[in-house]
């Protein structure tokens, strides 16, 4: 059956994107077993909230410390090979944990360690992996292919914790870890046969630091992805605390074992995938800002009942509540950050993110799980709700906006500039300075400012570290904008990187250029002084 272009299902049309879109699914079954089964373990090894909570953050912290580099890297080479990397080491550090918990050799220390290991993987791994979807789909269909991989997680989500359950209480966790290694060879192969088509390029590869640096000015330059961002924080902070002390409750609060621990993480997954099934009827009725709030309200209204519901056979559809608002709120924000950044900083961007995604579960499951440890489980999830509830708060302040494909395409409407000094294989020579001359009528002359604000942020999105403007002091008329590349290289990649969206940002602040006279633009590179 044929689906129509943008429809739900549409993106499977797409070979590659189907066979690692099912591939993904196993792994990510694969992953969710590897949770199960590392949060009962280190039950089993320490009763202390701390240790149990540390177990996600060891899985999560090192995409704080890796996120921008990895995304970098994502930007600069090969994905295809880098993501093959990735999943090798990922599946060895899994074989470890299985061979060394079936040997009897696991302790504390060691499973925080591996577990790290695991963590460094995902943080290599996430913004490649999320900037890859872009390349498989069209542009009218990126909207169902963000939302078909949510839905595949959750999937996962749904499947992965029931098997480990069972898995756990008749082998051992050893059992989940080594079903995990295996998950990541579905991917693995998938990539082998993928011949990927790459564009060619005039211009070198950017060197890494670099990279970083540009990805960090896009992100800081950024108002759309900030405010994804901001909104992130304000939900998963408070939200962490349901995931990271589960397997606490489920043992003491509950006197559950893995199976029941399996159950409710099965039921977060099946409330997910009915909340993704849901999401596009949602949608169309009220605002992603309406849903992500009231989506935040039903996620702290179901940590509340975490901290006083006993009976598991309540806890049941509370979770399955809890899945559907975890659905809406990662899904909104998934779909506003891939579609608010180009395609040259685009994994950069994505990993500036999953930074925040994952600083604020790895800060939030420390600050619960301190709490709880020093006071008491329910203390600590109640404090986790109210954090959620002054969360809200920030949907006045920070919108999330859908960009328009097309608005994120190349405008190429720079003219390429000229060097007239014979060097232009010195291409690293910089700073470069580049001046625009405007002649600006005096009752224009605030309206033309507030337009270059604009401007400016446009400016250093792309790469431009330092900007001004300033007003001659003999001929009022006379404006002067300045901006710096680090280098003749980077402003030949300024150039390329100029999208539509920011052509009319410029088309705004030059209609107030006095008509018949043209803006004088100079380009001036640093001299050599020793």
């Amino acid at each position: 059956m044929t689906s129509p272009q943008g429809s739900a299902w549409s993106p499977l049309r797409h070979s590659i994107f189907r066979w690692l879109w099912l591939a993904s699914i196993a792994s990510n079954i694969g992953t969710w077993m590897h949770e199960v089964g590392a949060g009962w373990l280190m039950t089993s090894l320490s009763a202390s909230p701390l240790n149990v909570a540390l177990v996600q953050v060891a899985g999560s912290a090192p995409m704080f410390f890796l996120a921008l580099p990895a995304g970098a890297l994502a930007d600069i080479v090969d994905r295809r090979r880098y993501l093959l990397f990735v999943q090798l080491w990922m599946a060895a550090v899994a074989l470890a944990l299985a061979l060394l918990t079936l040997g009897g050799y696991m302790t504390v220390p060691l499973l925080l360690v591996l577990t790290l290991g695991m963590g460094i993987g995902t943080a290599l791994m996430m913004p490649a992996w999320s900037a890859l979807t872009p390349e498989l789909v069209s542009k009218a269909e990126l909207p169902a292919a963000i939302a078909l991989s949510s839905v595949g997680i959750n999937v996962a989500r749904a499947i992965g914790p029931a098997i480990a359950g069972v898995l756990v209480s008749l082998s051992g966790p050893w059992a989940t870890f080594a079903l995990n290694a295996l998950s990541f060879f579905a991917v693995i192969a998938v990539l082998l046969l993928w011949k990927r088509e790459v564009t060619p390029t005039v211009l070198p590869a950017e060197r890494l630091f670099g990279a970083i640096r540009a990805g960090w000015r896009h992100s800081r330059a950024s108002k759309p992805l900030q405010a994804v961002m901001v909104r992130a924080f304000a939900f998963f902070f408070g939200a962490s605390a349901g995931m990271s002390l589960l397997p606490l409750i489920v043992r003491t609060q509950l006197s559950g074992d893995a199976t029941d621990f399996g159950l409710l993480l099965g039921s977060v997954g099946v409330g997910a995938v009915a909340g993704a099934t849901l999401l596009p009827r949602i949608r169309s009725i009220i605002s992603t800002d309406m849903l992500v709030a009231l989506a935040s309200l039903v996620y702290a209204l179901v940590i509340v009942a975490l901290a006083f519901v006993s009976d598991f056979r309540v806890l049941v559809p509370v979770m399955l509540l809890s899945g559907a608002a975890w659905i809406s709120v990662l899904s909104s924000l998934q779909v506003t950050a891939q579609t608010s950044v180009p395609s040259w900083v685009r994994a950069r961007a994505l990993s500036v993110y999953i930074l925040v995604f994952f600083g604020s579960m790895a800060a939030g499951g420390i600050l619960w799980g301190f709490v709880a440890t020093h006071s008491s489980i329910s203390l600590a999830l109640c404090a986790a709700a109210a954090t959620l509830m002054l969360g809200i708060g920030t949907t006045a302040w920070f919108k999330l906006q859908v960009t328009d494909a097309e608005d994120l395409a190349p405008s190429l409407h720079w003219p390429m500039p000229v060097r007239g000094d014979d060097q232009d294989q010195d291409q690293d020579r910089g700073p470069l300075m580049v001046t625009l001359e405007y002649d600006i009528a005096p009752e224009h002359a605030l309206d033309f400012q507030a337009a270059m604000s604009e401007v400016r942020r446009m400016r250093q999105r792309n790469g431009a570290f330092s900007w001004g403007l300033v007003q001659d002091t003999e001929n009022p008329r006379r404006w002067l904008e300045f901006f710096f590349d680090e280098s003749w290289l980077e402003h030949l990649r300024h150039h390329s990187r100029v999208t539509r969206a920011e052509q009319r940002i410029e088309a705004v602040a030059r209609r107030y250029q006095t008509q018949g006279i043209a803006i004088q633009i100079r380009h001036l590179l640093s001299g050599r002084v020793s």
